[in-house]
C-alpha cells in the first residue's frame, strides 16, 4: 500500500467499521469501563505506523497488538483473524444481529466479543467489540491495525492529538485542562460522534470528524454533486481501504475547503458511495485537516479544540 493509497482514503475508511452503522435501539452494548492512573491519562504515545492516523500499541490477551484510534467509528471491533489467534481462557462472546456496512456500501454479518483492553496508565475492561473482517486493515500489507477503539471508548474520554509529531494521549474527562493554545471549533454531536459544517467552495457541508481518515475531506457522491464538484471538472481515482478489502474511487479537486475557520486551497475529495441507510454521513473530515495543529477532542462533552495551524494554507 504506497501513501497515496493512504492519503486518499476517503472516509478512512477506517471508518468503514466507523461507518457500521448499526442501530442502537434494537442492541444492548454497555459501555466499557476506562480505569486510569494516578496521573488520570496516559502519556504521550508515539504512533505505531507512519500514517497520518493514530495508531497505538496496547496489550490484549497478553501479547502487544496496535490498534487504530478511531472517531468515526461507532464501536470497537476486533478483526476475526485476531481472535482466533487470542488464548482461549477466559475469552467470552455473545450473538447480536450485527450488520456492518462499510463505504461502498460492502457489508458484513457479525458477531460480538467481550474484551480486556490495556494502554500505559489506562485499563479498558468489559469492551465489547465486534468481531470482522477488517482485511488491509488489519494486514501486514495494510495499516496492521486488527484492533479499532471507536467511539464507545472515545465517548468516555478526551483524545489528544499532536499529528505533527505523531503522538496521541487519553485524558480522564475530568482530569482534562484546555491547553491556552488550543481554541474551541463549532461542533455538534451526532449519535456518538462529532460533525462540523465545512464549506465546499461555498456550498456548506455536515461532516463527521473522522480520525481515522487520512484524507482532508471525502464527500458522499450526492453531497459532492450538491457542492458541485461532480461539474465536469477532471477526476481522479485512488485506493481506499474499506470493509474487508480495498475499493478504486474517484477523486475530484475542490478549489477551497473551509474548515475550523481556516482556508484549504486545491483540495484533492475522495468521492464514495454512500450505503442506503438514514443518516449515514455525507462527508468525513480526516486527519489532513489537522496538519501543523493539535487538537483535543471530547465524544461525551460534544467538544473540540484546535490550534492554528502552522500554515494556513494546504494544498
Amino acid at each position: 500500500m504506497n501513501r497515496r493509497s493512504l492519503l486518499i482514503r476517503t472516509a478512512g475508511l477506517a471508518a468503514v467499521v466507523g461507518a457500521a452503522w448499526w442501530a442502537r435501539e434494537t442492541l444492548l452494548w454497555p459501555s466499557p469501563t476506562l480505569t486510569f492512573g494516578e496521573t488520570g491519562a496516559t502519556p504521550w504515545l508515539a504512533y505505531a505506523r507512519p500514517s497520518l492516523v493514530p495508531t497505538v500499541r496496547v496489550r490484549l490477551g497478553g501479547r502487544e497488538v496496535l490498534a487504530l484510534i478511531d472517531s468515526g467509528a461507532q464501536y470497537s471491533v476486533i478483526d476475526r483473524a485476531l481472535v482466533a489467534e487470542l488464548p482461549a481462557a477466559g475469552r467470552s462472546f455473545f450473538d447480536v444481529p450485527l450488520v456492518a456496512y462499510g463505504i461502498g456500501g460492502g457489508a458484513q454479518v457479525g458477531r460480538g466479543t467481550t474484551l480486556a483492553v490495556d494502554l500505559p496508565g489506562l485499563a479498558i475492561s468489559g469492551l465489547r467489540a465486534a468481531i470482522l473482517d477488517l482485511g488491509p486493515l488489519a494486514s501486514a500489507q495494510g495499516l496492521q491495525t486488527p484492533l479499532i477503539l471507536g467511539q464507545d471508548v472515545l465517548g468516555q474520554t478526551v483524545l489528544a492529538l499532536d499529528p505533527r509529531r505523531r503522538h496521541a494521549r487519553l485524558i480522564r474527562r475530568d482530569a482534562f485542562v484546555r491547553p491556552a493554545a488550543l481554541a474551541p471549533a463549532t461542533v455538534q454531536r451526532r449519535g456518538s460522534g462529532l460533525t462540523a459544517v465545512v464549506t465546499v467552495e461555498g456550498s456548506a457541508v455536515e461532516a463527521v470528524i473522522d480520525t481515522g481518515a487520512s484524507a482532508l475531506l471525502g464527500l458522499s457522491r450526492e453531497a459532492a454533486t450538491g457542492a458541485g464538484l461532480m461539474d465536469g471538472r477532471s477526476q481522479g481515482s485512488g485506493i481506499s481501504l474499506v470493509l474487508g478489502g480495498a475499493l478504486r474511487s474517484a477523486t475530484v479537486e475542490a478549489r477551497t475547503v473551509t474548515f475550523a475557520d481556516h482556508l484549504y486551497r486545491r483540495v484533492t475529495v475522495g468521492v464514495f458511495d454512500q450505503p442506503p441507510l438514514p443518516n449515514f454521513p455525507g462527508g468525513l473530515i480526516g486527519m489532513t485537516a489537522f496538519a501543523g495543529r493539535r487538537m483535543a477532542m471530547d465524544l461525551g462533552a460534544g467538544t473540540l479544540f484546535v490550534s492554528r495551524p502552522l500554515d494556513l494554507t494546504v494544498g
